[in-house]
């Protein structure tokens, strides 16, 4: 069995079959997927969709890509959020300098708030970062060491980012991209500590091979897992106890 720690599926991708997505990630060994609101819309969403749902939950927060369009309110909405019993984790937060949507400045402040908010409900934070890891290192290491746990979900860092994303206690979790040609993530998914690793697809984006460049879904876990095993010389099997023992962990589902 499987957990699926990062899907959307509440995105219009999945609105013509989603009940049949969730059927056939049950199917294949999927037992719980976490949805992931990227705003407030969305937000409340995942909630709808886990309350749809017995084997979804939700995580609930704002995108850095979105941070600008954050209500002056956000905050309250969220922590409102918060107080449903199948809400388990703040995400996704953090920082993105990739697009250019929002204004670092903005992105900072609404990821500190976020923080802040993670640590006075004691929940979990899925970590969001792309072109932005001395940023995000720097707020997590010198304001927030050994204040929250979490997870920096879709790995896209080196070696050293890893370590240091593993010095403050967070998981790690990887996507299809591990199966793509010439993945570097492979690499390091092979030597992360087995009692912090993770899976997710991140689904409707970046299936994995064979499905790469069509749309993701919460099923292609096990083919994920299979590459990740290989990689560390364990069988499938062992792969999938420990994943899924450290997302009921971290997730406290």
């Amino acid at each position: 069995m499987f957990v699926e720690t990062h899907a959307h599926l509440n995105l219009n991708q999945f609105d013509v079959d989603r009940d049949e997505v969730v059927q056939c990630a049950q199917e294949n060994g999927i037992e719980k997927i976490i949805n992931i609101g990227i705003d407030i819309p969305t937000s409340n969403e995942s909630i709808r969709l886990a309350e749809t749902y017995e084997s979804v939950y939700a995580a609930v927060g704002m995108h850095p890509n979105d941070a600008v369009k954050a209500p002056l309110d956000y905050l309250k909405q969220v922590t409102t959020m918060l107080k449903h019993p199948k809400v388990v984790a703040i995400g996704e937060i953090g920082l993105d300098y990739y697009w250019d949507y929002t204004p670092a400045d903005i992105q900072k402040r609404v990821l500190r708030e976020q923080l802040e908010l993670a640590i006075m409900a004691d929940l979990p934070v899925i970590i969001h970062t792309r072109n932005a890891w001395p940023d995000i290192l720097e707020i997590l290491e010198s304001d927030f060491a050994n204040k929250l746990r979490g997870v920096f979900h879709c790995f896209s860092g080196d070696a050293e980012h890893a370590q240091r994303v593993l010095d403050l206690g967070y998981h790690i979790s990887f996507t299809g991209v591990l199966t793509f040609k010439n993945s570097r993530a492979i690499d390091i998914a092979a030597t992360i500590p087995a009692e912090r690793l993770m899976l997710e697809t991140d689904c409707p984006f970046m299936a994995p091979v064979p499905h790469r460049g069509k749309r993701c879904e919460p099923a292609y876990i096990p083919i994920i897992a299979e590459t990740l095993a290989h990689a560390r010389k364990i069988n499938i099997e062992e792969l999938a106890a420990q994943t899924t023992a450290n997302a009921r962990n971290l997730f406290h589902i």
